[in-house]
C-alpha cells in the first residue's frame, strides 16, 4: 500500500499559513508529497519554507493562477485537482495550508487505510475536525463549522474537489472547468477514522487574519467587489470574546511547536473593539441553541447540517 500527500498553496508565508507544518505533519507516512505551487507574490517565501523541509518525497508543480475561467473560488478546487492528478498512491492523503495533523494519529491513519484497502465500497475516509480561533488555547464547537470531512480519498480519476475545495465528489465525465455542479456530481462513500485534522486557518495576528480574508473574498468574488467591501472594514480583524469558546487543554502537533512560540498577538484579542450588531457565525443565537442541544442531548451529532459523503459502516 501507497499514500501520496497533496495541497495546493499561493503565498502562504505572506498571508501566515503553516504550510510547512501541513506538510511536515502526514510527510512520515507518506510515499510521496505533490505541491501545486501557485504564482506567488514577489514578497512571498512559500518555495523557500517548502524546501527547508528538506525531503525527497517532496514534487513541486509551479502554476498559474487564472479566476476568470475558475471564479468563484473555483481555483482552489483546480489546483487541489492539479495536485491530485499528480498522485501516485493508492489512497491520496489531502491537507490544506492551514491544516496540520497530530503525530500521535498518524499510525491510527495508516491503520484504517491498509484495513479499507481492498474494500472497494469505500471511496473515501473522514477525519473530524478541530477548529482554533484567535489563538492556540481556544476552538470552536458550534453547529455553525462543520465537524467532519473528507481528507482521503482513493486514487480515482472520477473522485475530484469539489466547489472551492472543501471537499471531493465523483464526478464522471468531469469537464475540469464546472466545479460548482451538482448535477451528474456523487457524494463519496467514506469511512471514519478516529484522528482529527487540527485547522489553524483563523490563527493569525488581526492584520495578517484581515489579508487572509480580503485574498479569500478577492478569489471568490471578483477584485473590485473585495476591493470595496474590505475599504469599509477595519485594518485588523475583531475575533470577538473568546471566553465564549472551548479551551484546548491538549498537546498541538509537534510540528506546531515553534510557531506557537511565535504566538505575540493575545494583547490585540484583549481588545474588545466587536461590534454588538455584527455577530460571528458560531456567536448567533440559533447555532448557540442548536449547539446547546447538540452537545448536551446528542452527544455532539450536528442535527440539521450539510454533510457532503455517504458514510458506510466499516
Amino acid at each position: 500500500m501507497t499514500i501520496s500527500g497533496f495541497t495546493m498553496v499561493r503565498n502562504a508565508t505572506k498571508l501566515y499559513y503553516p504550510i510547512k507544518q501541513a506538510i511536515a505533519s502526514i510527510l512520515p507516512i507518506c510515499d510521496e508529497f505533490v505541491v501545486a505551487l501557485g504564482d506567488c507574490d514577489p514578497d512571498d517565501r512559500t518555495l523557500e519554507e517548502i524546501k527547508s523541509i528538506g525531503s525527497d518525497k517532496i514534487k513541486i508543480i509551479n502554476t498559474v493562477w487564472d479566476l476568470e475561467k475558475y471564479p468563484r473560488g473555483m481555483e482552489h478546487a483546480h489546483q487541489t485537482d492539479i495536485a491530485k492528478e499528480a498522485c501516485s498512491g493508492d489512497w491520496l492523503f489531502y491537507v490544506q495550508s492551514d491544516e496540520v495533523v497530530h503525530e500521535e494519529d498518524l499510525p491510527k491513519i495508516r491503520q484504517r487505510c491498509e484495513e479499507l484497502l481492498d474494500d472497494q465500497s469505500v471511496e473515501g475516509i473522514l477525519f473530524k475536525y478541530r477548529h482554533f480561533w484567535g489563538d492556540y488555547d481556544h476552538y470552536i464547537t458550534s453547529h455553525a463549522w462543520y465537524a467532519n470531512d473528507i481528507r482521503i480519498i482513493r486514487n480515482d480519476k472520477d473522485i475530484h474537489s469539489w466547489e472551492s475545495a472543501q471537499s471531493f465528489r465523483r464526478i464522471p465525465n468531469f469537464d475540469g472547468v464546472h466545479y460548482r455542479e451538482k448535477k451528474g456530481t456523487f457524494k463519496l462513500k467514506v469511512a471514519r477514522v478516529d484522528a482529527h485534522i487540527y485547522h489553524y486557518g483563523w490563527v493569525r495576528p488581526p492584520r495578517f487574519m484581515q489579508k487572509k480574508r480580503k485574498a479569500f473574498a478577492t478569489i471568490h468574488t471578483g477584485k473590485d467587489s473585495a476591493e470595496a467591501h474590505f475599504q469599509k472594514e477595519q485594518e485588523e480583524f475583531d475575533f470577538g470574546n473568546l471566553d465564549q469558546l472551548s479551551v484546548y487543554r491538549h498537546t498541538h502537533p509537534a510540528v506546531m511547536t515553534e510557531r506557537i512560540r511565535e504566538f505575540n498577538w493575545a494583547d490585540q484579542l484583549e481588545r474588545r473593539r466587536h461590534n454588538p450588531g455584527v455577530k460571528h457565525p458560531h456567536e448567533r443565537l440559533k447555532y448557540r441553541i442548536l449547539t446547546f442541544i447538540e452537545q448536551n442531548f446528542l452527544g455532539g451529532r450536528q442535527i440539521m447540517s450539510f454533510k457532503n459523503y455517504r458514510l458506510v459502516s466499516r
